[in-house]
């Protein structure tokens, strides 16, 4: 089986045309059977991807990826501070898993106050990926996706679809550099995102007030806001639930 683009004539004229752009030729022939040819438009193809071979896979892929960033998702709630720019951005690095699922507030220091403790009661029952947004004092907006909620543990958890970032002022995403598995970790006293050097991707105090942020060999990199230690103006965590 094999595609390509072709000409056709045209009835009156009987001279060569290009087909739309969006029209594809497919010729199927084996032994066993009679050849033929079916035509497909884009939309139909992306719907049966196992009928194309991995060259027009490989061609159909950036309008596909195009889509998947033009759709923002869905807030549930006010955010005083995501806005659209925000939300293009932090889509596209999202796994699929969430895509076309609204998000949920379930903590904001506006809202229920400055209390890590509040943070993981909000949390609690929960069992699905959430993000974590921060304005400092400098208006700095940036934080973390983790493919956990954030709870009280001895030990690390998550998985290699967290990730840091920042929009300082231009956007980055320093996701997991599979050096070690330094995730998430959480107690009474503080938050922990990313570790395994001299100091944490992202640490939050029990007031939800004093910051850090080092570069780790978890996520490899750069410190998140204007300064390694900072003050929280305001946090946001959301959640999808699917």
């Amino acid at each position: 089986m094999w595609h390509c683009r072709v000409q056709s004539l045209t009835e009156k004229s009987e001279t060569m045309k290009l087909l739309p752009e969006n029209v594809t030729v497919l010729y199927f022939a084996s032994d066993c059977m009679e050849p033929y040819v079916e035509i497909i438009t884009v939309k139909d193809s992306k719907r049966s991807l196992s009928l194309c071979s991995s060259e027009y896979y490989d061609e159909e892929e950036p309008e596909y990826q195009e889509e998947v960033e033009d759709s923002l998702p869905v807030l549930n709630d006010q955010s005083q501070l995501l806005d659209d720019q925000h939300l293009e951005r932090l889509a596209a690095q999202m796994p699929a898993k969430t895509w076309g699922y609204p998000w949920q507030l379930v903590y904001s220091t506006s809202i229920h106050g400055s209390s890590l403790k509040t943070l993981y009661r909000n949390m609690a029952g929960l069992d699905c990926p959430v993000l974590l947004v921060i304005k400092d004092m400098h208006k700095k907006v940036f934080g973390a996706f983790s493919s956990d909620p954030f709870k009280v543990s001895k030990y690390c958890y998550g998985t290699g679809e967290t990730f840091l970032f920042s929009f300082n002022p231009d956007f980055q995403a320093y996701r997991w550099s599979g050096e070690n598995s330094y995730f998430v970790s959480g107690n009474w006293e503080s938050l922990q995102i990313g570790g395994g050097g001299g100091g944490f991707g992202l640490w939050l105090d029990a007031d939800l007030y004093r910051g850090s942020s080092f570069s780790c060999p978890t996520f490899q990199n750069e410190s998140l806001s204007t300064q390694v230690d900072f003050n929280v103006l305001d946090l946001e965590v959301w959640t999808v639930q699917n």
